[in-house]
């Protein structure tokens, strides 16, 4: 199969034919480009009037006889159509429409760097294509996939001026910007996992729904996982499958700790204990068992469930484990004996999740009649029931402060319920398939969501606006869950993985202070911080612009 490069004339062989440019007039177009506020960079090289304009600037104040000056102005009037023929060529090419960091595209972007042999020349005419952005938006997307193969080349990008550029819809993974000029720089929906800015220029610097690469991706069910779980120290992972199984992770090493079997069908929800010494499961087999985390070994097994167990959640003191089947109803057990101790009554059609309140005092529960319920734990009475999703709601969340309730649903929306008044406080609107599951960070400040559009979300839980797009999955998104400390967010998807996606690390980048232009250093910045983001520095506190 031909790959994007040889469909059109090879972008190594258009590349090629700048190979004889001085390379300084790269950066001396730029410049008066940037003076004279070019919008139109291609007519603006077509302009004979212009061209003449921009050849008396370029050889201003030179020493010259008139021969040298006639021989000068002949070069530049050659390179100039080389540069404007070069940028005709791109612009209508494949190079300047599709994104070459694509998996399909790594061989073909492989193949380039070896056909421009890492020459300098073609790295100077790269930059410039990145510095275009700058300048002319007809021309984002070659100069992103340019940035992109200057980063995978490793080409040394130190000190170089990119104030202004706009980068979309590529990877640059493994960046090096140290010491860049990145005033008002946007980028767009890029991936920044590992991106080194250290003594980088960034002011007003524009970061819009940045993707970061999985810290781990955790393999071994081999079928749908459904639930994911932390333990209250953030050390282990639990997932719970439709390949029947319990799979305990190491959370530093990504290993698998254990494998508990003792359902006989899926496993459709997977809980630890407040206190991280036990976790519950739920299955299709119309039991929940218990199981000691510490020896691996099955405690008890809960029976007499006449339809599968969808959802389980521990109360905050460990005592009470709410349980909803595959009908109307919710049950509250003491989780010592395994008793009873009341049933909830109130939903018309199945309910799929379950939720205690940081208190314990109450109970969310959202179903498949698209309403959620609130309900007194000590009295089993309902409180309140919050109406708004056109579908069933697959899960529910409380924020940590008890104020806040977070909802999913198939009807494609999050909503975000103020639980002081009972109103719908913001619906978030992202997704393009049903949210299977909702989950707060542990400040409260974000919201992480999973759904069938294979893709988890980041939310600003305060301004309602996606803060982050993670891609990595390649099925459905069953369920997501932040680390205990907040750095860390797992997910379980239909692709029967688990990733650990690094939200804090992944990014040491360094930010100028808007107010004293001061330099940061050693820093980095949070995706989960309020809106706009704050820096953490060992220096100083700052923010950024968005």
């Amino acid at each position: 199969m031909q790959g994007p490069f040889q469909e059109q004339e090879a972008l190594a062989d258009i590349f090629d034919q700048v190979k004889d440019v001085d390379q300084k007039i790269f950066g001396v177009i730029l410049q008066i480009f940037r003076k004279e506020k070019v919008q139109d960079c291609i007519g603006h090289l077509s302009n004979n009037g212009i061209q003449r304009h921009l050849e008396q600037q370029i050889i201003q104040g030179k020493n010259l006889t008139k021969v040298e000056n006639e021989q000068k102005l002949s070069g530049i009037r050659r390179d100039m159509k080389i540069i404007r023929d070069v940028l005709k060529k791109i612009k209508d090419h494949d190079f300047n429409k599709l994104n070459y960091s694509n998996e399909e595209y790594i061989e073909s972007v492989k193949d380039l760097i070896i056909g421009i042999k890492y020459d300098i020349k073609f790295i100077k005419f790269l930059q410039f294509l990145v510095n275009l952005t700058s300048i002319d938006n007809t021309l984002i997307e070659c100069g992103s996939n340019s940035l992109h193969i200057l980063v995978q080349m490793k080409a040394n990008l130190r000190n170089q001026n990119f104030s202004n550029i706009k980068i979309e819809d590529t990877s640059l993974v493994g960046a090096k910007f140290v010491w860049c000029n990145l005033r008002e720089s946007q980028f767009n929906n890029a991936n920044i996992s590992e991106i080194y800015l250290n003594e980088a220029l960034q002011f007003n610097c524009k970061l819009v729904n940045l993707r970061i690469h999985e810290l781990n991706k955790l393999n071994g069910h081999t079928s749908s996982v459904k639930q994911i779980c932390f333990s209250s120290d953030g050390n282990i992972l639990a997932s719970g499958s439709d390949d029947k199984s319990i799979r305990l992770w190491d959370v530093k090493t990504g290993q698998q700790k254990a494998q508990l079997y003792g359902h006989r069908y899926k496993v459709n929800s997977v809980c630890f204990s407040p206190d991280g010494n036990t976790l519950a499961s739920g299955s299709t087999d119309n039991s929940i068992c218990l199981w000691n985390v510490k020896s691996k070994k099955k405690i008890s097994k809960f029976v007499g469930y006449k339809l599968p167990v969808y959802s389980i959640r521990f109360s905050p003191d460990g005592n009470i484990l709410a349980s909803c089947i595959w009908d109307e109803t919710i049950r509250l057990q003491d989780v010592k004996t395994g008793l009873l101790k009341v049933q909830l009554d109130g939903h018309t059609d199945h309910v799929y999740s379950v939720y205690f309140s940081p208190d314990g005092n109450t109970l969310a529960s959202g179903s498949d009649d698209n309403s959620i319920r609130l309900w007194d734990v000590k009295t089993g009475q309902q409180k309140a029931q919050l109406d708004g999703h056109d579908g069933c709601v697959n899960s529910v969340c409380f924020s940590p402060d008890g104020n806040k309730l977070a909802s999913g649903s198939t009807d494609n929306s999050i909503r975000l319920w103020d639980l002081n008044t009972g109103q719908q406080k913001a619906q978030f609107i992202g997704h393009t398939g049903t949210v299977y599951s909702v989950y707060f960070s542990p400040d409260g400040n974000t919201l992480a969501s999973g759904s069938d559009d294979n893709s988890i979300r980041l939310w600003d839980v305060r301004t309602g606006q996606q803060k982050a797009k993670l891609d990595g999955h390649t099925g459905t998104v069953y369920s997501v869950c932040f680390s205990p400390d907040g750095n860390k967010l797992a997910s379980g998807s239909y692709d029967k993985s688990v990733c650990l996606w690094d939200l804090t690390t992944a990014l040491e980048i360094l930010f100028q202070d808007n107010s004293n232009n001061k330099i940061l250093q050693n820093g980095y910045i949070s995706l989960l911080q309020n809106n706009p983001p704050t820096v953490y520095t060992n220096i100083l506190e700052s923010r950024i612009q968005k």
